[in-house]
């Protein structure tokens, strides 16, 4: 039954990608992919020689030189650390090192390392809370690590359920050691866990002795509202390790992303030195490095934004946030009139927003709305770590035309109209 249940949910992506082959005229509101129509391919790789030339100046040596050592194989580590600190700490308010920073491919290498690093007993388990990004789950199940859902009763704070859920835990005899969270605009849900929850948890974490694995590709995403500062901001105990990646604020096939760990890991800094070698070992092994040209594309465009992505994100920033509120007024109009029986957050930022459902919307249902209705959504089971969330939807705003939410929207309430239909 396990092994059913992981094969089911690591064949969810292949599906999903059949899905939309299989209907390549549907409306899709499954992908959460950014926006390609910013991508400047072209632009972005004539950055590679402004860090060349920022490595001939630091290092005083020659064009030809770096030029010949940026096609080589590379530090384990990374080469653009210090760029990518300084970038965290303007951006997302984290004061760190590049000493502190492990340059990944994607934050998909961190996340699935970071889990097997953290998790290495047979009694050990991660937790997250439930639904859950799918690369989380597809990382623990590949690495036979249990990922255990934190149980949110309706009016119960986060916290709470995390503590519940880490004494359940540990009177079946088995060992919370991670604990994964987006923090900010959550994939799934597009929810933010409130500074005050942030606390507590951070306390939690630090008692039980449970790393966080913060995950934020979204945070830059703000379209209003103040941000609460990021969990490894507000971390006084050495619990946070922050996972990022330039896949939303550049573009996916960069595949540079990061894990920035702390200096001392649950107050101690041997610890955090054995995590960081630890990591790098891994990694030498699984990928080697991340491309070293890769690296410099981003290293120049860092040094040509002076180390903030504010400014470079802001016209896709622009676009995301007009969907969201195209995508708002649009299920106002279709789905307004039954707005007590379908219910949808308004998330501040983010690239998803969670819709729910009075009947259950499975597989079945989502090929239906595909092949009946011309419309993608994502049933939120998908994303279940128990087999719940059956009446729950999710809808992506970043990767779709204000046209496409009027008409989308329109077909999926078609559809919802028809199931509500005695």
């Amino acid at each position: 039954m396990v092994q059913q249940e992981t094969q089911s949910r690591l064949s969810v992506m292949n599906f999903l990608s059949e899905a939309a082959l299989d209907y390549p005229h549907a409306i899709s509101f499954a992908s959460g992919r950014p926006a390609q129509q910013f991508f400047d391919l072209d632009g972005w790789l004539g950055e590679i020689p402004r860090y060349r030339d920022h490595v001939v100046r630091q290092q005083r040596s020659n064009a030809d030189t770096v030029g010949g050592l940026l096609a080589q194989y590379g530090r384990a580590a990374g080469i653009v650390n210090e760029l990518v600190a300084e970038q965290i700490g303007a951006d997302h308010g984290v004061p760190c090192s590049g000493e502190q920073v492990i340059v990944m491919n994607g934050c998909q290498e961190a996340l699935a390392l970071c889990l097997q690093a953290l998790c290495p007993q047979p009694g050990d388990v991660a937790l997250a809370r439930n639904p859950t990004y799918i690369g989380a789950t597809g990382a623990a199940d590949c690495a036979g690590i249990p990922l255990v859902p934190i149980g949110e009763d309706d009016g119960d704070d986060f916290p709470a359920a995390l503590a519940r859920t880490i004494g359940s835990e540990l009177a079946q005899g088995r060992q919370p050691r991670a604990l994964y969270l987006i923090p900010e605009f959550d994939n799934p849900t597009g929810v933010v866990l409130s500074e005050s929850d942030r606390l507590a948890t951070l306390a939690l974490c630090e008692r039980y002795r449970i790393a966080i694995l913060e995950d934020n590709p979204y945070g830059m995403f703000r379209f209003e509202g103040k941000a609460p500062p990021a969990l490894a901001a507000l971390d006084e105990y050495g619990v946070v390790l922050h996972l990022g990646t330039y896949s939303k604020t550049i573009c996916p096939a960069v595949r540079v992303g990061f894990a920035v760990v702390p200096d001392t890991l649950f107050g101690s800094a041997a610890a955090s030195r054995a995590l960081k070698t630890e990591l790098g070992e891994r990694r030498s092994y699984v990928t080697v490095n991340t491309s070293q040209i890769n690296q410099a594309m981003v290293g120049g465009i860092l040094l040509r934004e002076g180390g903030s992505l504010q400014r470079f994100i802001e016209p896709s920033r622009t676009f995301y946030h007009r969907n969201r509120d195209a995508l708002l007024s649009a299920l106002e109009t279709h789905l307004g009139p039954v707005r007590d029986r379908v219910t949808w957050n308004r998330p501040e930022g983010g690239f998803f927003l969670s819709l729910r459902l009075p009947f259950a919307f499975m597989r079945d249902d989502m090929l239906t709305c595909a092949s009946e209705y011309g419309v993608l959504t994502m049933p939120m089971t998908f994303f279940s770590l128990d087999g719940t969330q059956r009446e729950s939807v999710r809808l992506s705003f970043s990767n779709v035309s204000q046209d496409e939410i009027g008409r989308g929207v329109a077909a999926f309430a078609s559809y919802v109209r028809q199931r509500l239909q005695p």
